[in-house]
């Protein structure tokens, strides 16, 4: 009995150190009192509401949030969550209505090519009519950081309308969550911080690509080098800054989405001290 009560009292003991270890020091890796829930739609409607006809299909997977501790704050960020993933023109409505709107907005969309369907049919000779009238959109949102107060989260885009391909897109926001509004740029770096972190962005762009000479990058498929500047398109989180260019942004379709990761280390001296991702940094 004496045995098992020593060795019960050093398991205690343990686990009491090992939780006072934890909360010693500062906030790092502190989970923010924010909670989530989703949204999950799948929707197909064929030309003339005949199967054998061509067809849309849409696919949403919302992510919203539904706590955080003040509700005028909760009720921002709703806002920024929906006007950033389906547009400025349902960022007044609730999460829930606002997919539902998308989706009857954009249903009642390929239905106004119904008229034009018609007309390629009368004049198809009883051949099929092609493809192009097959259209699909996928989106999503995904929570890349939630930690120290800033949330970060990723829209990610795939649509096809016809054209000769499909089209993607990510796109990453970063909200300080003591106000719920998005951090930009200027929040973050120092003044005159373009230029620098432009040729930082481009040297690492052509270590990914495993180039010698920065120049050599267009004759890979990039545009003008000069050309490529922070576009305000990042995230961040404990590790750096990850920079993302689309589609035809500083590239040719081919070349996709470039992402670009920047250790803190080596944009340390771009950053302000004051900045609200101040504590992220080491």
């Amino acid at each position: 009995m004496r045995t098992h009560l020593f060795v019960s009292f050093w398991v205690i003991f343990a686990f009491l150190l090992s939780t006072i270890g934890c909360s010693h020091g500062d906030s790092k890796g502190q989970k923010n009192d924010v909670a989530f829930d989703s949204i999950d739609i799948e929707e197909t409607y064929h030309l003339l509401n005949n199967p054998e006809n061509p067809n849309c299909n849409l696919e949403i997977k919302f992510i919203y949030p539904t706590h955080l501790g003040d509700p005028s704050l909760l009720a921002e960020l709703q806002k920024q969550f929906v006007s950033t993933y389906f547009g400025e023109n349902y960022e007044a409505y609730s999460p829930e209505e606002a997919v539902k709107r998308y989706t009857e907005d954009y249903l009642a969309a390929y239905k106004d090519l119904e008229s034009d369907f018609q007309e390629d049919l009368s004049k198809a000779d009883e051949r099929p009519v092609g493809a192009w009238y097959s259209y699909y959109e996928m989106s999503q949102n995904e929570i890349d950081f939630n930690e120290q107060g800033i949330l970060c989260y990723t829209v990610s885009f795939e649509n096809y309308t016809g054209g000769a391909h499909g089209a993607h897109s990510y796109n990453h926001h970063v909200i300080d969550l003591k106000t719920a509004k998005p951090l930009t740029e200027a929040d973050i770096f120092v003044d005159d911080y373009e230029e620098k972190l432009a040729q930082i962005l481009v040297d690492q762009i052509a270590k990914q690509n495993n180039v010698a000479n920065n120049k050599e990058l267009e004759n890979i498929g990039f545009f003008s080098i000069d050309e490529i500047f922070p576009n305000g398109n990042f995230r961040v989180d404990e590790t750096g800054i990850t920079y993302s260019f689309n589609e035809y942004e500083i590239a040719a379709y081919v070349v996709g989405a470039t992402h670009v990761q920047l250790p803190y280390k080596e944009i340390r001296h771009l950053l302000r001290d004051d900045s609200p991702i101040s504590s992220l940094i080491d």
